[in-house]
């Protein structure tokens, strides 16, 4: 048996999102929305059903490169936003970078995962600052494939104020942007978080997403033990093992953390 992701309306799916969003925005009272426009496909389907929910007017698209952004990258984040007619704001990452390096003695020698973790957060620095100026909310544009990895930087691209895509899969958020009309550059374009020189989802992860996603469903949707999910997604154990293993090790991210509860002192 093969186990396969139930393959979704994307009419009704848009309907519902497009609502979502809507009425998130209308209940906070904000005037729009902002979020990061990087060039990839849930940026660019988050930004497009932002769009077509509030109106062009409403979002603002934030442009954040780094001196090793592909250039295709910025140039289909460019043509997102001229095709949706959104304003967009750009600046630059590296001079704040290097400000706090400096700041902290360090150099561009610095760990490269906490160097990465740093371009993220802020970026969502930015987005938060715009927010605030503007009465904006900030966008999140991650999936639920990355979700349950815990594949993002916790207070960086993981820190949003509404999430319209996260409840799917990467391979589901691929197909909704071709439903929207996105070209397929876009949805087909291989998952890069680029923080830093050539980073490449597929060298930190165990497989490919269209590999990933229905293990993902199995274990955490369908709530099926790891033995079953292997043998029904014709997958090895190990890679199973593996992936849930990946969502215990990062729960942290996807909680407040560890607390104790407020007990109250009796009186007498």
């Amino acid at each position: 048996m093969t186990l396969t992701i139930p393959r979704l309306d994307y009419g009704r799916e848009r309907l519902r999102i497009l609502g979502f969003i809507r009425e998130t925005v209308m209940e906070a009272g904000s005037k729009g929305v902002v979020l990061g426009l990087s060039g990839g496909v849930d940026s660019s389907v988050a930004a497009a059903l932002c769009a077509e929910a509030l109106g062009s007017e409403m979002v603002l698209g934030l442009m954040m490169p780094t001196g090793f952004t592909p250039k295709e990258d910025l140039e289909d984040a460019y043509w997102l936003a001229e095709r949706y007619s959104l304003r967009v704001r750009r600046i630059d990452v590296d001079p704040i970078v290097d400000q706090i390096l400096k700041s902290v003695g360090a150099g561009s020698d610095a760990p490269r995962v906490a160097l990465g973790n740093l371009r993220a957060r802020i970026r969502m620095i930015l987005n938060y600052y715009f927010a605030n100026v503007e009465d904006r909310l900030v966008v999140g544009t991650g999936d639920l494939s990355e979700y349950l990895l815990g594949y993002y930087t916790k207070y960086g691209d993981g820190a949003a104020d509404l999430y319209p895509i996260i409840h799917l899969f990467k391979s589901e958020v691929r197909l909704l942007g071709g439903y929207l009309g996105l070209p397929e550059r876009l949805t087909g374009k291989p998952s890069s978080p680029q923080l830093w020189p050539g980073h490449r989802a597929k060298d930190e992860l165990p497989a490919e997403y269209e590999v990933m996603d229905p293990i993902l469903y199995g274990l955490f949707i369908l709530g099926l033990k790891p033995e079953k999910v292997a043998e029904e997604a014709d997958a090895p154990l190990e890679l199973v093992e593996e992936i849930y293993s990946r969502y215990r090790r990062t729960q942290h991210k996807r909680s407040l953390g560890p607390r104790l509860e407020r007990i109250e002192s009796g009186g007498a």
